[in-house]
């Protein structure tokens, strides 16, 4: 067997071995063998990371910057990204398993997020506020947090970077970033670009390692002004509690247990295309899978039989295969509770349509697979539709009219996103305003755009990321406030 390559850290512009002087292996979905050895960074390690971030932060090199040159810095950046875009995508298909046809568009369309910040870094204006005060003048200016940590999932290590890392430097700040240990090849070749780019030093670090250890240590350093993390809802509410023991900024992308709602009046084969685009592509493993599809009862049968056979035509395989069309689960942990969802939904009595066992098809070999499940018969009060999957199992849930649907939708935890499938613009209006979700796609699914802000209701997050609200995430406001007048007026009397 061939010895594995060992990834090192990068702290302060510099490539570190871990202090704890141990790594762990990184498997590749699709053999189900390891493929790395990342390092396992440890408490001293983070401590090191958040001490150059906030050195970084102070230096008159970052600090003293002007806007338009960090904007440029960024354009800059976005560039050699999209140079080396095909060979980040096949780093990422390694390490978490989805399709290289997926993550290489993820890869292509990332610079985008950078150009995008980048042209906004010099437009953070401040204003002249109108007082009801005689001889004072005040104005604000939006000014950086300071080091903000980025805690990354597994399923889209580098287009979720993004959307972090770009608002965050362009509002300048300073950044650690703790990947997955599941996905940290990526972000590790990704991060040569930015010392590449000209990036100060300090300014972007990588701390690898697990939670518990790592990460735990930069949610809880004094020094740390925000932390912004995406996963799943019980780590966010761990990181919400720890970080609110020091009043750190805080912004969340959560999980989400998504309606899919198709009216009868929709056109059916473009809303059988959207609902598989919404559960199957990325093989679910997206927060915003439509994993509860809602169908009328009018066209439920007929719906459901299309959509199976759709199905049934998906390509499991090779993830860097350009006609796979379902890869595996990202990881072992992972793959063990998508299938143990499929022993609840037995156990509550639902109708299998569709799969609903691990895939043995010989094109999969050794990998973590599970066949594309759909669910008939299901009640939305079952765990099934309930409790977010994240794996390639759907839920089918009859509805009645329009109120009933969004009753159906709304009855969730969750709120990150919604897909409405009708030819009336009457009925698209009325529905997306009374779901409570972040997102909602009208005729279409799983859309997005650096432009557009992107975040959850409810249990599903906090904040947003993307669009001009996104840059507001990483940054505080200060009014001045000036005297015009030649006399001080009675010092004991609030002015």
């Amino acid at each position: 067997m061939a010895k594995l390559a060992k990834t090192q850290m990068y702290v302060a512009g510099e490539w570190l071995i871990p202090s704890t002087g141990e790594y762990f292996e990184s498997f590749n979905p699709y053999t189900g063998k390891p493929w790395m050895l990342v390092a396992r960074g440890g408490v001293e390690d983070a401590h090191r990371a958040v001490e150059a971030a906030h050195n970084a932060f102070e230096n008159s090199e970052w600090r003293e910057m002007t806007p338009s040159a960090r904007g440029q810095l960024l354009r800059q950046f976005g560039d050699l990204i999209g140079d080396n875009a095909e060979r980040l995508a096949k780093i990422e298909v390694q390490d978490n398993g989805k399709l290289y046809s997926e993550m290489s568009l993820q890869t292509r369309y990332t610079p985008q997020w950078y150009h995008y910040f980048g042209g906004l870094a010099d437009k953070i204006e401040g204003a002249v506020l109108p007082l009801d005060k005689s001889e004072t003048f005040a104005f604000t200016r939006h000014e950086p947090l300071g080091v903000c940590v980025a805690i990354l999932p597994w399923n889209s290590p580098l287009f979720l970077t993004g959307f972090k890392l770009a608002p965050a430097l362009a509002a300048g700040n300073t950044v650690v970033i703790k990947p997955s240990e599941y996905t940290s090849a990526s972000t590790l070749e990704f991060v040569k670009l930015a010392e590449q780019a000209g990036v100060p030093k300090g300014v972007i670090n990588v701390v690898t390692g697990f939670g518990k250890e790592v990460g735990e240590a930069l949610i809880t350093h004094p020094k740390v002004a925000k932390v912004a993390f995406t996963g799943g809802s019980v780590s966010g509410r761990h990181v919400y509690s720890r970080a609110a023991e020091s009043l750190k900024r805080v912004s969340l992308e959560l999980g989400g247990k998504s309606p899919n709602i198709v009216f009868d009046d929709a056109n059916i084969e473009n809303a059988v295309k959207g609902v598989i685009s919404g559960i199957f592509a990325a093989t679910g493993q997206t927060c915003i899978a439509g994993s509860r599809l809602l169908v009328q009862e009018s066209i439920h049968d007929e719906f459901v039989d299309k959509l199976v056979k759709f199905a049934r035509t998906a390509k499991m395989g090779n993830p860097m295969s350009v006609d796979t069309q379902v890869g595996p689960v990202t990881t072992h942990p992972q793959y063990e509770k998508v299938l143990s969802y499929l022993e609840i939904a037995r156990a509550e009595g639902v109708e299998c349509v569709l799969g609903g066992s691990k895939a043995e098809r010989p094109e999969c070999g050794d990998g973590w697979f599970v066949e594309p499940t759909i669910y008939t018969g299901v009640k939305n009060t079952m765990r099934i539709a309930q409790e977010e999957v994240f794996g390639p199992v759907l839920s089918v849930i009859p509805f009645k009219d329009e109120e009933d649907a969004i009753t159906i939708g709304n009855d969730v935890v969750y709120g990150l996103a919604a897909g409405i499938w009708t030819e009336s613009m009457r009925r698209a209006l009325h529905v997306s305003q009374h779901l409570q979700a972040g997102t909602v796609w009208v005729n279409l699914y799983r859309a997005f755009s650096y432009m557009a802000p992107f975040g959850g209701y409810k249990q599903s997050g906090l904040g947003r990321e993307g669009g001009q609200e996104a840059i507001r995430e990483y940054l505080q406001t200060k009014t001045t406030w000036i005297s015009t007048s030649d006399t001080v007026p009675n010092p004991f009397v609030m002015r």
